[in-house]
């Protein structure tokens, strides 16, 4: 307790200079409570408003996927360049070192592999879990459009939305695309605002190039892109530009980074294009540059 005496009087009051109402000004969090801003503010850069989050949880339906035989070898030398990780459980505790101190986007969503039809999924971990984790947010697959599906995966999202928003932990709404189901603006417009609709504080989807723009207009939360199949790293730099320059608000790549020739030269071109603007070809010279050094 302080003492009654010896203290200075209290006397800089700032009297005259009105309270300044800090906004929130990531795309639609402003009336968010405290705690979700604050996980989202670790997601995406306070600085650029964007995020470079790195996905390696595909071996919960695909097992140990090209790139992730050995997550150590691989992954551990290209976290310290992430945003954000996304992974599942098993591998952040057996694999991810809590020193390197990123935030975590947990897969919360499981079921069927790829042994099997996908998307028959349930909430596979509880909200305790995530919080013991420490999790910034939680990601949950949801497959608009499946005619088995659907729904299925519409009231997994709600679930983990009423969890989360319980304790402050945004979901992640990832969009699954089926086979059958074209990827086109009209649909992943549609599939973006159902899940920002249902109360995901962002969306993980798909990039198209044509009329993307008007999926990010229609979407009231921040759109991440899929990196979705591997491509040459120049056509990915390409990719992250024009959906930066649509209106996403940052890319959650995996394989167009850890199976990339030198994924820590990647990585680091991804972050030059979502984080300072860089245009594809200064970017691609920036990681040839990076991969010889």
């Amino acid at each position: 307790m302080a003492e009654e005496t010896g203290n200075k009087s209290a006397r800089d009051y700032g009297i005259g200079i009105p309270q300044k109402n800090v906004l929130y000004e990531l795309k639609g969090a402003n009336n968010y409570d405290w705690g979700m801003k604050d996980r989202l503010s670790r997601v995406f850069n306070p600085k650029s408003g964007k995020t470079v989050m790195l996905a390696f949880d595909h071996g919960y339906i695909m097992g140990p996927t090209s790139g992730l035989e050995r997550i150590d070898l691989t992954i551990l030398p290209i976290l310290e360049h992430a945003d954000c990780l996304m992974c599942t459980r098993g591998v952040l505790r057996t694999l991810i070192p809590p020193t390197f101190n990123k935030p975590i986007s947990l897969r919360t969503s499981a079921g069927t592999t790829v042994l099997n039809d996908l998307n028959d999924e349930c909430i596979g971990v509880e909200i305790e879990d995530a919080i013991r984790l420490n999790a910034s947010m939680m990601a949950v697959m949801c497959a608009i459009g499946d005619k088995q599906f659907e729904g299925l995966t519409i009231r997994n999202l709600c679930k983990s939305i009423e969890t989360g928003n319980r304790y402050g932990i945004p979901t992640l709404g990832v969009n699954a695309v089926g086979k059958e189901l074209t990827r086109d603006a009209r649909y992943l417009a549609m599939a973006a605002r159902v899940v920002a609709e249902n109360g995901a504080q962002v969306v993980k989807t798909y990039y198209c190039a044509e009329g993307f723009e008007q999926v990010t207009a229609a979407c009231p939360v921040p759109i991440v892109i899929a990196g979705g199949k591997k491509l040459p790293e120049l056509e990915a730099l390409k990719m992250a530009r024009s959906a930066i320059d649509q209106g996403a608000l940052g890319v959650d790549m995996g394989r167009n980074i850890f199976q990339a020739e030198d994924p820590v030269a990647m990585i680091q071109a991804v972050r030059h294009v979502v984080h300072e603007d860089a245009k594809p070809q200064a970017a691609f010279e920036m990681y040839n540059d990076l991969k010889t050094s």
